[in-house]
């Protein structure tokens, strides 16, 4: 099993998303996400985020809300993933050549045109909502099967 963070940073209806062409072995290569990664021994999920963002963009986070949580069955086909998602709005500081891939602020209307994995078109408009999501995102192989959700 897994810990991890996936965070979206936005401002001036963008979110920073990270292409991921760089780093070798990439189970997420050519495709198009939030920031993020694994929990450290002892970490919180918001010290997590906070790190992950700082490492990955060079932004310090200032306020972060947490909105859901999302259990990926064997995502990997090695492990289970259960990851918290963040939206962050307050941050300083300038962006960093990420070692992960490519940083670039996309346009909220244009986050769909993006290679995405299939579960992020539904999750994303949901870190948007008033409320808190809890969710089940199966793949297999890499490939979309279904989801199911609660929303408190």
């Amino acid at each position: 099993m897994k810990l991890a963070t996936l965070c979206y940073a936005v401002r001036d209806n963008k979110t920073l998303m990270l292409y991921r062409n760089k780093k070798e072995n990439d189970y997420h290569e050519g495709k198009w996400n939030g920031l993020g990664g694994k929990l450290e021994q002892g970490e919180t999920p918001e010290e997590c985020a906070v790190r992950e963002m700082k490492e990955e963009t060079g932004l310090d986070v200032e306020k972060l809300h947490l909105k859901g949580m999302i259990t990926f069955p064997m995502f990997d086909s090695v492990d289970d993933w259960y990851v918290f998602l963040f939206v962050i709005d307050e941050f300083s500081g300038e962006l960093i050549d990420s070692p992960e891939g490519h940083l670039e602020w996309i346009d909220n209307d244009k986050l769909f045109d993006l290679n995405l994995w299939d579960g992020d078109r539904y999750f994303l408009p949901w870190l948007y909502q008033d409320k808190f999501f809890s969710a089940k995102f199966n793949y297999d192989k890499g490939r979309f099967i279904d989801y199911t959700v609660e929303f408190y």
